[in-house]
């Protein structure tokens, strides 16, 4: 079963403030406690180990190679491991405005582990993981940007 997913998060930070928090990957765990990686960039080449394991039964296992970065505007990512596909993040937004929206696009399947049986049998269950996991991150990466200085 394959996900697709295009999603909009908007934020009431500019482009460049968002971008500079999005660099931090060390401060990944904070915004996305599910997520286990050891990311250390967000530059082309990097290739991530990562487990995530929010709060449904399953857990999945997959490295993130970024494939392409472009300062401010967008990261694209593909994905083998329990998921395989891709996915696209694109930042929109005037360098000057007071907002900016995150876009997310990706295609995913769910192709090993306990996560293909849920992707198989119960695709509204891996359809709400998903949303979940997307959702509840934008959320927490919001509120710790309001946290920060303008």
């Amino acid at each position: 079963m394959e996900i697709r997913s295009d999603r909009r998060f908007e934020f009431d930070h500019d482009r460049a403030t968002v971008w500079t928090a999005l660099t931090h990957v060390e401060r990944y765990p904070l915004w996305w406690p599910w997520l286990q990686s050891d990311g250390v960039a967000l530059v082309e080449g990097e290739r991530w180990a990562c487990t995530v394991d929010p709060p449904l039964p399953y857990t999945l296992h997959f490295d993130l190679t970024v494939v392409e970065v472009v300062a401010e505007r967008l990261v694209r990512a593909e994905l083998t491991g329990d998921l395989v596909g891709v996915a696209r993040l694109t930042l929109d937004g005037d360098v000057r405005a007071d907002g900016c929206t995150i876009r997310l696009e990706s295609s995913l399947a769910a192709i090993a582990g306990p996560a293909r049986l849920v992707a198989r049998f119960a695709g509204p269950i891996a359809r709400f993981g998903h949303d979940w996991v997307l959702d509840t991150g934008a959320r927490r990466f919001r509120s710790a940007l309001h946290d920060q200085p303008r």
